[in-house]
């Protein structure tokens, strides 16, 4: 394994282990029908690193598991933000459309199992909403200011040998 290899992989270890620490800490707003995940601010590091897509699914995949979400959760939630983040990083010419992959993936794919799983007795396009809501708050709100401090972080310290 090169440096460059070695330093990929570190970078994608600490991203999932902020997102899942990040969303266990915030559980009482990161769980539940109405939802502001703020970790979810993470799956706009995508458009920075091409490391940060994996980490966000191990992140989202192990704060599903610690976090007691039933098996649907577990999967599918991962797989939404697996998916917002590949799609967001395909789109990083365009800061704002990649932003919304996260809020559009989540808010049909985490709302449905919401409904399904949490809330047969809210309708299934108001857990949608409320989901993508909450997603909207982390990428249009916390990202950018995340991508701007990420920015300014020096390169030969974040991609250092």
């Amino acid at each position: 394994m090169t440096i460059q290899n070695t330093g990929a992989l570190t970078r994608a270890a600490i991203i999932a282990a902020i997102y899942a620490a990040l969303t266990l800490l915030l559980a009482p707003i990161s769980y539940g029908e109405v939802q502001i995940r703020l970790s979810e601010a993470l799956t706009l590091l995508p458009i920075l690193m091409p490391e940060a897509m994996p980490a966000l699914f191990v992140g989202c995949l192990l704060a599903n598991v610690l976090g007691g979400c039933t098996i649907f959760d577990i999967v599918f939630g991962s797989l939404a933000t697996l998916l917002a983040a590949l799609c967001t990083r395909r789109l990083r010419a365009r800061p704002m459309l990649a932003a919304a992959m996260p809020v559009l993936f989540n808010g049909v794919i985490v709302g449905a199992v919401v409904h399904v799983c949490y809330a047969p007795a809210i309708a299934l396009p108001l857990c949608m909403l409320f989901v993508a809501a909450g997603e909207a708050v982390a990428c249009f709100v916390a990202g950018p200011i995340l991508l701007r401090a990420v920015r300014r972080i020096p390169q030969r310290l974040l991609y250092a040998d």
